[in-house]
């Protein structure tokens, strides 16, 4: 098979719309980190990225902390799926940007309203993504879903009970059963987070709604 996706990829110092003509894709995040650039705020580095990070949208900025929460930090280890959309408005031209269809760590689809143009909004949805297995079969690092459960329910909880609450909510029946049995433990992990003094704001700057076409 003679790849052409490869040679036809954009010269650029991050992953561009044009990086995904050949499909969607499927990354791991390695880090966030944030930038000095006010209209790219945000950097998605990936396992493979090449040096070239993913720097969401505002409206994908505000998918990933809906789905995610605003600590950044929290991310790694992460999976989503990249896809172009080619709707993509920016100066009142279709060119196309790139769009989160999954993500992982959520069991169920979300959907968000996001603008579309100054004047309207429209829903946007992200399906969860299903576990990554390893070469047996079985759960990378060797994590099962009740362990995994867990450890996200601890890191929440050190977030603050904010954090830890909004977590819960979005739980499923079985998943809640599982995180009530450290019910004590998670609220004593808040009281603690709530008691420290407030860390450098880790919020995605610019999240707040506002009237703008999607870029």
């Amino acid at each position: 098979m003679t790849d052409l996706s490869q040679t036809i990829a954009p010269k650029s110092d991050q992953l561009n719309a044009d990086d995904l003509i050949g499909g969607p894709r499927t990354i791991t995040v390695t880090k966030v980190s944030q930038m000095r650039e006010p209209d790219q705020p945000i950097a998605v580095y990936f396992e493979g990225d090449g040096g070239k990070p993913y720097k969401p949208g505002k409206s994908m900025r505000r998918v990933l902390v809906r789905v995610w929460g605003k600590d950044g930090a929290a991310y790694a280890g992460r999976r989503m799926t990249l896809y172009r959309d080619d709707t993509v408005m920016f100066g009142g031209v279709a060119v196309g940007g790139i769009r989160i269809s999954h993500m992982s760590d959520i069991d169920q689809a979300v959907t968000i309203p996001l603008t579309v143009t100054r004047a309207s909004r429209k829903p946007f949805t992200v399906r969860p993504l299903p576990a990554q297995r390893g070469p047996s079969g079985g759960k990378p690092n060797g994590e099962d879903t009740r362990t995994k459960l867990l450890r996200i329910a601890r890191e929440k909880a050190a977030l603050g009970h904010a954090d830890l609450d909004d977590w819960l909510d979005r739980l499923s029946a079985g998943q809640r059963a599982v995180v009530d049995e450290i019910q004590a433990e998670l609220r004593d992990i808040a009281a603690d987070a709530d008691d420290r003094p407030p860390p450098e704001d880790n919020s995605f700057p610019g999240f707040a709604p506002a009237d703008e076409e999607v870029a």
